[in-house]
């Protein structure tokens, strides 16, 4: 049988495997956890998996043997053991975080604004602390092994409260905010299966590079944090202007627009809110200093809800820490772990060892040529609608070859997607017109209009313009060849109405068009 898992050091599995305590930080409020050590529970079966997924149309090979799993690990420190004993994973995680505040404070009336505002809504605060309580340590540890300073590990608060999902206006994605050029200048891949940008370890990884890039780039940490929301481009040409002017490059005397503007005092009133919440009337939910979430390595393909079934999990909760998949199938080749709470990492190592069955009944099939959906659908063995569904094809449209769709495994596409095709997966659609053929005619004696020629043909003015190479307001000179592309079932009307259109021009100088088959109509 092909392991699900890979075997991590043996040190780390016995050690591991034998912790099985609840050290949840911040339970989610639908997730209710004990917040000291318990024994661990006796093995459960796992309820049966109902998959959404279409059944296969042959049936799937079963594996021969049963490989146990590894165990799961801390993603950013998988050679250290974890000891939920140790006095220093019961200290307070965000007095941690306080001790690591390098940032210059600023202090202005934009600070004091947005304290108010955030104390206000205590509800607000309340829910997006315990939010981001999932994954505090994680970015604080990060941080600090990078020697930065650990009020960014509140920037997520300003970005996105904290939710890995949030998409802006402006297509920034996850909970550090990438807009798409940016997450592929730092590695974070964007295809039908998956966006990095909302991966919870990925976004951290690259949004902390990003924001060390900016600072060696500035110098300055506040400078850094406006290039981080306006671009370090527009930051520069600020300062230069300021500079000219002979004006000092500071971040509170630069030119930038509003939410640049606020951006950083946002950030100074959660850190002083962090800093002293007694001051605002404010509790802060308790964190425990030790990791929220394990990694779970996995070397084959599951689904996503089979997945948070084994963990335990509900499937919400589930996103919230493997939020970045985009189709209902985990692919191993890339995404080679997944993110669950300490108890529900242990649960699913055992309820996927225990598992009878396939993990995935999806697969990914590369389109060999330019087919229609319908097509598609025959050859992979799914209906139509089902494949338009869940690869979200609109209608009328063709699938370009090399397009990768999802589609149910069978007996002949029953392996794992290969780590090309997971990396690279892309769906490239195009219309679905009929064929074209070209009709010519030549402008009557007193020339004609662009708009008239469309009108006549019943194509948009801006399509004769390009075929003919002239502005779509203009007009065609006495004689002028004119070109125009028409569906080829209508080539034989179109003959008809090219000798129709030269009388009409010829006569009335393109103010009234002759239409082959109904009456003719005055143009408007």
């Amino acid at each position: 049988m092909m392991n699900l898992l890979r075997l991590l050091p043996a040190c780390a599995a016995l050690t591991l495997a034998a912790c099985a305590t609840a050290p949840v930080p911040v339970p989610p409020p639908a997730v209710a956890v004990a917040p000291e050590p318990v024994q661990a529970p006796a093995p459960v079966e796992p309820p049966v998996a109902v998959v959404a997924a279409p059944p296969p149309a042959q049936p799937v090979a079963q594996p021969a043997e049963t490989t146990p799993l590894a165990a799961p690990v801390d993603p950013l420190r998988p050679e250290v053991r974890i000891d939920l004993d140790d006095a220093t994973a019961h200290t307070d995680l965000w007095r941690r975080a306080r001790q690591g505040f390098a940032m210059p404070d600023l202090d202005s009336d934009l600070v004091r604004k947005w304290e108010q505002y955030y104390s206000a809504k205590p509800e607000y605060m309340q829910r997006m602390l315990e939010r981001g309580g999932r994954y505090l340590f994680h970015i604080v540890d990060d941080l600090e092994r990078r020697g930065m300073p650990t009020d960014l590990a509140l920037l997520p608060f300003i970005e996105s409260a904290f939710n890995p999902q949030a998409m802006s206006t402006a297509k920034a994605s996850g909970m550090w905010q990438f807009v798409p050029g940016t997450g592929r200048d730092y590695d974070l891949k964007q295809n039908i299966f998956r966006d990095d940008r909302r991966d919870v370890l990925a976004s951290t990884r690259a949004a902390l590079d990003y924001l060390k890039t900016l600072h060696d780039m500035f110098d300055d940490w506040h400078l850094a944090l406006a290039a981080y929301n306006w671009g370090q481009g527009s930051v520069k040409r600020a300062i230069a202007n300021n500079q000219r002017a002979g004006q000092p490059g500071t971040y509170d005397r630069l030119r930038m627009p509003d939410e640049t503007r606020n951006y950083v005092p946002k950030l100074q009133a959660i850190k002083n809110i962090v800093a002293r919440p007694e001051a605002f009337g404010l509790t802060l939910p308790p964190l425990q200093n030790h990791p929220y979430f394990l990694a779970v390595p996995i070397d084959r393909d599951i689904d996503v809800d089979l997945a948070a079934r084994l963990a335990g999990l509900p499937l919400d909760e589930f996103k919230q820490l493997n939020p970045q998949m985009n189709k209902p199938v985990i692919l191993a080749a890339g995404t080679p772990q997944v993110l669950l709470p300490y108890d529900a990492a242990n649960a699913f190592v055992r309820a996927v060892n225990r598992h009878k069955g396939p993990l995935a009944s999806w697969t990914a099939w590369v389109a060999p040529k330019t087919v229609r959906p319908a097509e598609a659908a025959r050859q992979v063995g799914m209906s139509e609608a089902a494949l338009r569904e869940v690869n979200r094809i609109p209608p009328r449209m063709l699938v370009k070859a090399g397009s990768t769709l999802l589609v149910p495994r069978n007996g002949q596409r029953s392996q794992d997607v290969a780590t090309h095709v997971a990396d690279n997966a892309m769906l490239a659609l195009a219309p679905d017109l009929p064929p074209l053929r070209k009709v010519s005619f030549k402008a009557g004696k007193r020339g004609t209009t662009v708009a008239a020629v469309a009108r006549q043909y019943k194509v948009s003015a801006a399509q004769v313009a390009q075929w003919n190479g002239v502005a779509a307001n203009g007009h065609f000179k006495a004689g002028q060849a004119v070109v125009v592309m028409v569906p080829a079932k209508r080539s034989v009307m179109a003959r008809k109405a090219v000798r129709s259109n030269v009388r009409t021009v010829a006569s009335t100088g393109g103010k009234r068009v002759v239409r082959p088959g109904p009456p003719a109509r005055r143009a408007r």
